[in-house]
């Protein structure tokens, strides 16, 4: 899901066009949405008034109702079961319990903006992480869940937002507070094969080594593609990490 910023001729194939995306709107579904779903067609003005397919089902880009955009919205990012932040992430005052609510769209509220809202984002980017890596902290291997019933990991970005750095998955990395708080610090960071680096500023070396897994590798989702990009990682280690 992202906001178009605009479209261009392909420069490859005559009478083709590319949509350019607005940096920093993309964002990963939750979950997949099936072209039919448990209660038939999730796109329901394809349909025409005899309730068959129309010819627009074959276009490749063609609009959407309102009511079909909010309900692919709502089914992408599975409101009822998004994770609360953890506690440190919101105001003292706002009054969270550490553990999981339903999150539910007031039928009027305004997706749009909705979904642009960097709490949301944040939400949403930290269910995709921690899913990736099975709860588990890539640097220290540990696999921590509180009374609660919550992961003790959160999901770090790799290239901060504050540096134009996207909500995807290959910027994301599950961490545990202490690693989180090195990583963002530059005491530690990762090669393009994972290897855990470990700057020279770092005063007790060899705790630090104790730290991380045996592996000396960073633990990586399960699925190739949900691994960390190259590009993110080199911008980490010239920007962030202290060597």
């Amino acid at each position: 899901m992202a906001k178009v910023q605009q479209i261009v001729p392909d420069p490859v194939t005559p009478e083709m066009y590319l949509a350019l995306i607005e940096p920093g709107t993309y964002l990963d579904f939750v979950n997949p949405v099936p072209f039919n779903g448990p209660h038939g067609l999730v796109e329901r003005g394809l349909l025409n008034p005899e309730g068959q397919l129309s010819g627009r089902a074959q276009s490749a880009v063609r609009p959407l109702t309102s009511s079909d955009f909010n309900r692919i919205i709502d089914l992408g990012l599975d409101t009822s079961k998004l994770l609360l932040p953890r506690m440190e992430e919101v105001e003292p005052s706002a009054g969270f319990q550490d553990e999981q609510a339903p999150f539910e769209f007031e039928q009027s509220r305004d997706r749009v903006s909705y979904i642009g809202s960097r709490i949301v984002r944040d939400r949403i980017f930290r269910r995709i992480v921690l899913r990736a890596y099975d709860e588990r902290c890539a640097i220290t291997g540990l696999k921590l869940i509180n009374g609660g019933g919550r992961a003790e990991v959160s999901a770090a970005h790799i290239r901060p937002v504050e540096a134009n750095g996207p909500d995807i998955i290959n910027n994301g990395i599950a961490l545990s507070g202490t690693a989180h708080w090195m990583f963002d610090r530059g005491l530690i960071s990762l090669s393009d094969d994972l290897e855990i680096l470990i700057s020279r500023q770092v005063n007790d070396r060899e705790s630090v080594r104790s730290f991380v897994n045996k592996t000396g590798r960073a633990l990586p989702p399960g699925r190739p593609f949900e691994w960390p990009n190259p590009r993110f990682l080199q911008w980490h280690r010239e920007n962030c990490f202290k060597q």
